[in-house]
């Protein structure tokens, strides 16, 4: 069996909000390449609404609800950040050696 710390954390969710991982030693697969994609349009999606945060928080008055979900937005978008730097450091900390 794979020890997790061998596992990749996937940037989605699975049943019950918990993490999926992906067992795999190919890096170029199906499973590990629709994995790359996602974090990459995940990563996009974040700075996207990063732009619109500092529009909609700029100088002209912005309503209550039009913040609040705004809020909403950038705290799912960086909720996969997180994931996808989470995995993408597991990734590193495997694929090269450190000299302690």
């Amino acid at each position: 069996m794979t020890a997790q710390n061998e596992l990749r954390l996937l940037p989605w969710l699975g049943p019950e909000g918990k993490p999926c991982y992906l067992s795999t030693d190919d890096r170029g697969g199906y499973m590990s390449r629709l994995a790359d994609n996602i974090e990459s349009e995940q990563l996009d999606t974040a700075a996207e609404l990063l732009k619109q945060a500092a529009e909609t928080l700029g100088d002209e008055p912005t309503s209550l609800g039009d913040i609040q979900l705004l809020a909403k937005e950038l705290t799912e978008a960086l909720q996969d950040v997180l994931r996808v730097a989470t995995s993408r450091g597991d990734l590193l900390a495997r694929s090269e050696p450190h000299d302690l």
